[in-house]
This record gives structure tokens, C-alpha cells and sequence, in this order.
């Protein structure tokens, strides 16, 4: 069988002001044109369908005609959410999707048969598919009471539930002539984080070892982290990264999808299809006299400005680079905290000393902000 697997397409995303719409529609528009190429048995969408619990209508609209446009092409199509998504509302379309042939799944179920997927391909490949979606701390200890697997003790962290949770969904993994197959969408310990995720549910005790997944899986789709890279574990595991880069801290990822082939009897093939259509992220440094005489690259602009700051200069370097959306003092202009003139003591001062010190503390000279804020001080004062 083939499949293609893909994650992490934050739709709604708006960068610095930026919507990212357009992009998301050539992005999506390209996954789905590989799908039709390649044809595969199973579409794999590994969480963070959305980035925000509390998506649009025009980005509902995006993603539903994605995932119907994936379903069109024969395959079959499995959705998890992920902790960008509103598992709730994903799994309130599950009627929508079922008629469609799509099956979601936005949050864990009381049941755990409603999280094991099987299929069988057009040419009689059988497969079976685990189907975690994102779990919070909280909702782990409570999944794991409701799959009656072991009391949840408070000591036990989130990996010691994750396991567990993975080890009841994937026992029947041991049948010789089908394909085995998990998707979650959660940090493996030892795996590179793309720049852009949200690091709350990254770091603070939720990564797991790749030991949760059974050795007995031909391939683990994960999500979460938006870089494409394998990760080294009992069986065949990978992130298969953004098709759109959503932070500039992604701005090296190489935006893809994954392609998968293979059998109940053969090891994984593994191979990455770029998307080529996704508006690169790019970063510009230097003085304003430089800025104005580079070629501005294709693509959304960061720009570190080598000047002292003062009032004004971001208006002048938006004038030399339109596409900048991210305008910053170069940090290696900025003095590190504690460095060169005191750092003001909040006792017995008043807010024009405070901020005066402030300004020294970072280099800032103009006096034109420090009379703007006696302005406005003045006005609040009255």
C-alpha cells in the first residue's frame, strides 16, 4: 500500500498581522495535486489541522474542501486533531465526514476501538491504524482511567500514560498479513522542533520515548513538530513537518510531504515530495544604507536593523522593504541585561526616571521617545 502523510497545515495562521490564506489555498491545492499523482491507498493528516481552537469560516471552509478533495482522489483519508485544534469541534463534524468517507477523530473516546482504523486497499492489502490525537496532562490521567489500564497514580508522568494509552490501542499488532500503522500527534524525545510550535505542549514534561510505539508497527505518522526529519525508534517513525513554514524560526524547514510504501511482509520505503509553492520566510540584516541597497529576496521579510533604535525607524525600513513583518533592533546591538548603565530600581522612582533607565539600559538615545512619553504621561496623569 501507499501512503501519504502529512501534518501541522495551520490554517488561519496570520503572521505579524499577515494572513496567510492565499498561501494556505496554493499549499493545500499542491498536497492535493501529489495525492492525485501518486495516487495512494491512505492520507494521513497527523493533527494541527487549524492554528487556532477557534478557526474561521473561511478556514473550516479550506480544510473541509482539502479533506474532501484528498477523499476524491480514492484514497482513504484519516484526520487527528492536534493541540492547535478544538478536538470537540472536530469530532462534532464526524457526521459530515463520515458520509463523506473521511474519518476525524479531534479527541480521545471513551471507547478505544473507536481509535483502531482498518482498511484494505484496492489491491487487497489489509492495513490497521492507531489513531491518537493530542492529549493534554489532564486528559491523559483520564484516558487512561477510562481504558481501565492501570490505576493513574500522581507520580506517574505523561509518558508513563501515553504508553499505556499506545499499548491498549495497538495490541492487536502482532497479525502477520496486515500492515500496522500509528498516527499521533505529540514531541518524541530527541527530535529537532521546527521553530514555530507552541512550546508549552513541546517541552515541560510532554515529550515521550520513541519506546511508546511497538516494534511491531511498519510506520508511525506523527505530528507536531514542523520539521520532516525520521526519528530513530523500534519501528519506522517520522514527522513529515509543514507544508508551510508559519514562523520565521521555520525559515530553514523544507516545506513536504511524506510518501510511504509498503507491506504486511516488506519494510517501509520512505521518500519526501517538496512542496514547492509555499511563500518562503527570509532574514535581512544591516543598516539602513545597506538595506537600501540589497535585492529584497521572494518571500515574507525579517530585518534586524544594525542602528541605535529611535522614533520612526521601523516606518523607514518598511518604506526600503515592504514585505518586512518583522522589524527588530539587531540583538547583537542590544546590551544583555544588567550591562552598561544600572538596571532602575522600581522603589522611590517615578515612571520618567524608570523610563529613562530603561532606554539607557538598551542603547535607545532618541529624546524624541522620551519626550512622547512625557506626553503621554501627562495625558493619563489629567
Amino acid at each position: 500500500m501507499k501512503i501519504l502523510h502529512t501534518s501541522d497545515w495551520h490554517v488561519g495562521k496570520v503572521l505579524k498581522g499577515q494572513s496567510r490564506a492565499e498561501e494556505h489555498k496554493q499549499v493545500l491545492a499542491e498536497v492535493i495535486e501529489i495525492a492525485r499523482r501518486e495516487r495512494p491507498d491512505l492520507v494521513v493528516i497527523a493533527g494541527d489541522l487549524y492554528d487556532t481552537a477557534a478557526p474561521t469560516p473561511e478556514a473550516t471552509r479550506l480544510v473541509t474542501r482539502a479533506l474532501t478533495a484528498l477523499r476524491r482522489t480514492g484514497a482513504d483519508v484519516v484526520a487527528i486533531g492536534g493541540n492547535h485544534d478544538n478536538g470537540p469541534a472536530l469530532d462534532a463534524l464526524r457526521p459530515w465526514a463520515e458520509a463523506a468517507g473521511i474519518t476525524l477523530r479531534g479527541g480521545v473516546r471513551e471507547d478505544p476501538a473507536e481509535h483502531v482504523i482498518d482498511g484494505t486497499t484496492a489491491a487487497g492489502e489489509r492495513w490497521r491504524l492507531a489513531a491518537l490525537p493530542f492529549l493534554s496532562q489532564r486528559y491523559a490521567v483520564r484516558a487512561v482511567e477510562m481504558y481501565e489500564l492501570t490505576a493513574a497514580e500522581s507520580t506517574q508522568t505523561y509518558a508513563d500514560h501515553l504508553g499505556r494509552i499506545l499499548a491498549r490501542l495497538t495490541e492487536g499488532f502482532d497479525e502477520p498479513d496486515r500492515v500496522h500503522l500509528v498516527t499521533a500527534h505529540l514531541t518524541v524525545v530527541g527530535a529537532a522542533t521546527g521553530g514555530g510550535e507552541r512550546d508549552a505542549h513541546t517541552i515541560m514534561g510532554y515529550a515521550v520515548p520513541a519506546s511508546v510505539f511497538p516494534g511491531t508497527a511498519h510506520y508511525v505518522a506523527l505530528g507536531h513538530l514542523h520539521r520532516a526529519q525520521r526519528v530513530q525508534g523500534p519501528c519506522p517513525i517520522r514527522y513529515s513537518g509543514a507544508p508551510l513554514a508559519v514562523d520565521f524560526g521555520e525559515q530553514e524547514n523544507v516545506p513536504a510531504v511524506t510518501l510511504v510504501e509498503v507491506t504486511a511482509t516488506t519494510a517501509a520505503r520512505i521518500r519526501e515530495e517538496p512542496v514547492t509553492v509555499a511563500t518562503a520566510l527570509r532574514t535581512v540584516r544591516g543598516t539602513l544604507a545597506q538595506l537600501a541597497e540589497i535585492t529584497p529576496p521572494e518571500g515574507w521579510l525579517r530585518v534586524y536593523v544594525r542602528e541605535q533604535p529611535r522614533a520612526g525607524l521601523r516606518e523607514e525600513v518598511q518604506q526600503l522593504l515592504p514585505r518586512a513583518l518583522e522589524i527588530r533592533i539587531d540583538p547583537e546591538l542590544v546590551p544583555a541585561p544588567g550591562t552598561g548603565t544600572r538596571v532602575a530600581q522600581r522603589s522611590g522612582r517615578s515612571p520618567r526616571q524608570l523610563f529613562a533607565d530603561y532606554l539607557d539600559n538598551r542603547g535607545h538615545a532618541d529624546e524624541g521617545v522620551r519626550e512622547l512619553f512625557d506626553e503621554l504621561l501627562e495625558e493619563v496623569d489629567h
